[in-house]
């Protein structure tokens, strides 16, 4: 069986979509903080168990039975490495023969400061011994695109990433590549995977781009980090979110989003998902 934590996320849902194509549900468990929020998902046959990060007496029985399991990271920036070293814990307890853990770029080297908790999580596998494989996923094209209504409205597009290349991919993407890494028919274990796009832009190009598309007049205004972090702010976002978004584009400028390996394009077996695409869809809304 194969369960996927956070099975209600963004990245979640897609997973599951992409691995009922493959697998019978009744081999799929969704590992969920909240079974209401998943009643879809059961009713398309997938099992559905209440798996709460922050509460460890959830994970053993989750994980009872699994032969691989779908780390998806928490959103809980801060909480996180204790959040997975729980997972860890039960999944060892548990027996699973296989963990997949979605990692960032370039975890080992990456500038980014919430590339830290994905180190330490990366280490704590290690150290449990258990057999796993990491999934370091860059940028997903979706982080972007938030910020384009705002540039729409505004016919500015801010940031602190200057001319630095990001290869994102979308995140049904980056769920394909997991998908193909859980139903692989060879060992995974061990194996590391930098996952990117295929072409990579700057913040510069893809206010060019949502410029044409919209038919409006859309550029890019490069702010110092500190700056972007303030107007974030400014405008309602959480603080450690703005500090989290600002730090992402500066690590952007030192190349922390590039990669040209095309791992993911061989994982999944077709071209990423260009930007341009991504971008028509959110459009069309």
């Amino acid at each position: 069986m194969i369960a996927i934590t956070g099975a209600t996320g963004q990245l979640g849902r897609l997973v599951i979509d992409a691995l009922l194509t493959r697998v019978p549900a009744n081999q799929i468990v969704a590992a969920v903080r909240s079974p209401a929020k998943a009643q879809d998902l059961a009713a398309k046959g997938v099992i559905v168990r209440e798996a709460d990060y922050s509460r460890p007496d959830t994970l053993v029985s989750a994980l009872t039975g699994i032969d691989k399991l779908l780390l998806i990271s928490s959103n809980e920036i801060g909480q996180r490495a204790v959040q997975h070293q729980a997972v860890i814990d039960a999944a060892k307890q548990a027996g699973v023969k296989l963990v997949a853990y979605t990692s960032v770029l370039h975890a080992d080297r990456s500038p980014l400061g919430l590339a830290e908790e994905h180190r330490q999580t990366e280490a704590a596998l290690k150290a449990a011994g258990l057999p796993h494989v990491l999934l370091r996923n860059g940028w997903y094209t979706e982080n972007y695109l938030a910020s384009v209504p705002s540039a729409l409205q505004y016919g500015v597009l801010m940031g602190s990433a200057a001319d630095g290349r990001i290869a994102s991919a979308s995140r049904r993407d980056y769920a394909e590549a997991a998908v193909a890494v859980l139903t692989a028919p060879d060992n995974q274990a061990g194996k590391v995977y930098e996952l990117a796009g295929d072409s990579a832009y700057t913040l510069s190009e893809l206010a060019g781009e949502v410029a044409r598309q919209s038919g409006k007049t859309v550029t890019y205004n490069h702010l110092p980090e500190a700056e972007f972090k303030a107007m974030l702010v400014s405008v309602g976002l959480p603080e450690p979110l703005a500090q989290l978004l600002a730090d992402s584009d500066a690590g952007a400028a030192r190349g922390a989003l590039f990669d040209d390996g095309g791992q993911l394009r061989r994982l999944i077996g077709r071209p990423t998902t260009p930007m341009k695409e991504s971008l028509a869809a959110a459009l069309k809304g």
